[in-house]
């Protein structure tokens, strides 16, 4: 048992390193710009939470998502680095090896000259094709003549290739090790700014736990209005499958969907978009995941989320993951505005929602804005509360939304 431990812990090691491997420059570089949009994203709303005086709690929390990316943008960078390092040595030995060659291309071309000049052979061609002893010797001496100026002309355009080569790669070879330079010089601002952090990270952390108990009641409140709000939602999803139910004149007291054979092949077409589906905003980072987890902050308290929360800027829009239909607008205590939107038996919930530019019952389309993310007036922030279910269960929208993560 322990053995195949051991080997199956090798074998996803050894197809982690072959993922690695496979990701070309121009794929490091766009997840390196990515990471930067993302820190500059998180350093505004922080700025913006100093402005508003956010809570302790809050402010490490961004801080800590700060940590993450700044971690995953040096290990991105080095990365980036180390395959600079090996496109640098590979061009580097191509040069050399090209120049061997050029060298040696040269050296006989030169023999070549040297020996056509010794039996002047360009000044006598008329006098060695005349001293042919048959027509049959002249055509081959002329043959053998067309075929000499024929390797001289490509011993010629070799060499010249080559010249071009080894220049192209040694300017690339400028440009890479530019790159490196600038790539090390960002790494040392990023590793600085990290430091800096952390520094800042154990400073709040060490004035939460003085008031652990404190922060711990504010945290359990948190959870027991989540809890409320999730009944209150489950609630308007009995309420629309009664209501779907009716209207197609199925049973009454179903908990699923009633498809027709429309919904059927909506549904259909949601499933297969699974883990393609859009982000319900234009931008924006995911700030606390589907399901249990340990508290950001504080580590030994376990909190639930029935669906995931994005933050965004002011004044952004969320948008329809999938055609459907507007099943549900309303307002939710302690959450704002509620749009559900129906896709057969799948249901998209946006809440914390304003300027709501839907109404139930309306077609809506793929990326269709249904209105904009309500923002806080006291904390600053804009966040989305946004679940995804398959009639009345709760599913992880991580696992439909691409790279939601």
């Amino acid at each position: 048992m322990k053995i195949l431990k051991i080997v199956t812990f090798t074998y996803f090691l050894l197809l982690s390193i072959s993922g690695y491997t496979q990701k070309t420059q121009r794929q490091l570089e766009l997840e390196r710009k990515e990471l930067a949009k993302e820190i500059k994203s998180i350093a505004k709303l922080r700025n913006k939470g100093k402005v508003l005086q956010q809570s302790t709690l809050i402010k490490v929390e961004n801080l800590n998502r700060q940590i993450e990316v700044l971690d995953r943008l040096i290990r991105v960078t080095n990365q980036q680095a180390n395959y600079i390092s090996k496109e640098i040595n590979k061009n580097q030995k191509e040069i050399k090896e090209l120049n061997i060659d050029m060298a040696n291309l040269k050296k006989d071309y030169a023999e070549l000259i040297r020996k056509s000049y010794k039996s002047k052979l360009q000044q006598n061609r008329i006098l060695f094709l005349l001293s042919s002893e048959s027509f049959k010797q002249a055509y081959k001496r002329v043959q053998y003549m067309k075929q000499y100026a024929k390797y001289r002309k490509k011993q010629g355009i070799e060499i010249q290739e080559k010249k071009i080569k080894i220049e192209e790669l040694t300017e690339a070879l400028s440009s890479q090790k530019e790159s490196k330079k600038e790539l090390i010089k960002d790494n040392k601002k990023t590793q600085a700014q990290l430091k800096n952090d952390r520094v800042e990270q154990k400073s709040l952390i060490a004035e939460i736990q003085k008031n652990q108990r404190k922060y711990a009641r504010q945290i359990k409140e948190q959870q027991r209005k989540a809890r409320a709000i999730d009944k209150q939602i489950e609630k308007l999803i009995r309420i629309a499958v009664a209501k779907a139910n009716k209207k197609a004149g199925a049973k009454k007291g179903a908990k699923t969907f009633a498809l027709t054979a429309e919904a059927k092949v909506l549904a259909s077409k949601f499933d297969s978009n699974k883990g393609k589906l859009p982000w319900p905003v234009v931008k924006g980072n995911l700030i606390k995941r589907f399901g249990k987890q340990a508290h950001p902050v504080i580590p030994n308290i376990v909190i639930s989320n029935s669906g995931v929360d994005i933050e965004t800027d002011e004044n952004i829009v969320a948008r329809a993951i999938f055609d459907g239909e507007v099943s549900t607008v309303q307002a939710i205590k302690g959450a704002g505005k509620l749009v559900q939107i129906r896709h057969g038996n799948f249901i998209s919930t946006y809440y914390n929602i304003e300027a709501i530019s839907v109404k139930e019952g309306d077609r809506v389309l793929t990326k269709q804005s249904i209105g904009k993310v309500h923002t806080n007036k006291l904390t600053g922030r804009s966040i989305l509360k946004f679940s995804i279910f398959k009639d009345n269960k709760f599913l992880n929208p991580q696992k439909w939304i691409f790279k939601l993560k």
